[in-house]
């Protein structure tokens, strides 16, 4: 014979914490902010170029020194 199933409680759903309000936008607004977004990814990408040429910058001097062995 099945047992029966018993329902369980469920809690309440709780609000989302990190979720923000939801404002409209005009078309201006979006596109500024989309911009802003771009400019950061950017930058963001800019220290990481920066940061690759570092590392060849020392390869390429690892490079002089194995060559001349």
């Amino acid at each position: 014979m099945p047992v029966p199933k018993t329902p369980e409680s469920k809690p309440a759903p709780a609000k989302p914490e990190g979720r923000k309000v939801w404002k409209k936008e005009t078309p201006v607004e979006v596109v500024l902010e989309q911009a802003d977004k771009l400019k950061a990814e950017i930058a963001e990408m800019e220290e990481e170029i920066k940061a690759k040429r570092r590392q060849l910058v020392k390869f390429e001097e690892a490079k002089k020194l194995f060559e001349g062995m």
